[in-house]
């Protein structure tokens, strides 16, 4: 429907020539047609990239391999909706309602998907509620007009994500198909690599200081503090507090599945084995770049 409203209007669906001639458009009797257009593209990003009201398709993604989820969750799938959204900040940024309300919808996935994740159980299904989370930090990124910020903290993102769905697919593996963190413990002296991988995306994934996560969110924090914007306040106030639940969630799986006492069966544990070659090279690639 965007892309109709896009023809109505600009008689062209490229994008050079949509954005030259946005100016005009925006003070001209058709200014009208740009809210339109913007709301569409919100509707079908927040559909994309998962987030409040559209987002529980999210969660169950979650039945297919690792390396799947992987993909889906850090590289091609969830963040095609935000890249949608950076690449029309020109359409967006001539409308001001659109971005307040992006500001609202973006904080407050990120703080709903971050509360989702400190009940969740299963391995993936925690990961997963994290991506949401983020992909609201990023929204909210572009509703501050910090889309530098929103593609960084996407790029950061990837790395980190495809990290822990990765390291989550080895201990699951070496589980023997287990998912539930309840069911775990005690691994860290049987996936000492794993742990180190898991443990790094963690820790990028909360924002810890000097890890790309740390960057990235400390940036788009700082434009939401900074920014001049509708509903400032309540939103810099929600996209922190999920930080805490951030924190919270990932500390906690990291203490189910490696520190806390074996809660699986004495058969599963006699199995575990390290990762081969082949995934512990992936998971040191990718705890280089996060």
């Amino acid at each position: 429907i965007a892309m109709m409203a896009v023809f109505y209007c600009y008689h062209s669906l490229d994008y050079g020539t949509v954005y030259a001639l946005t100016p005009i458009v925006a003070i001209s009797n058709q200014a009208y047609m740009l809210d339109i257009i913007c709301i569409f593209i919100l509707i079908g990003a927040m559909g994309k990239s998962a987030q409040i009201v559209l987002h529980t398709w999210l969660p169950d993604a979650m039945e297919g391999p690792t390396p799947v989820s992987a993909l889906i969750h850090a590289a091609t799938m969830v963040t095609a909706g935000i890249f949608l959204i950076i690449r029309c900040s020109h359409l967006f940024e001539e409308s001001p309602t659109i971005l307040a309300s992006m500001s609202l919808i973006g904080a407050t996935t990120a703080f709903f998907a971050g509360s989702c994740g400190l009940f969740q159980n299963d391995f993936k299904k925690v990961i997963a509620y994290s991506t949401c989370s983020q992909l609201g930090y990023m929204t909210f990124a572009c509703s501050c007009s910090a889309y530098n910020l929103a593609l960084f903290h996407l790029a950061s993102h990837a790395f980190f994500k495809a990290l822990l769905f990765l390291g989550a697919g080895s201990v699951i593996h070496s589980f023997g198909g287990e998912q539930d963190i309840r069911r775990m413990g005690g691994a860290l002296r049987f996936l000492p690599l794993t742990y180190a991988g898991l443990a790094i995306g963690s820790l990028s994934l909360i924002g810890f200081p000097f890890l790309s996560g740390f960057i990235s969110k400390d940036l788009i924090l700082e434009a939401s503090y900074a920014g001049d914007y509708r509903f400032a306040s309540i939103c810099s106030s929600l996209v922190t507090i999920a930080i805490l639940f951030t924190t919270f969630y990932s500390t906690r799986l990291l203490y189910f599945v490696f520190f806390a006492q074996p809660n699986g069966y004495r058969t599963v544990y006699q199995g575990i084995h390290e990762c081969g070659p082949h995934i512990g090279l992936a998971l040191y690639i990718l705890g280089f770049g996060s």
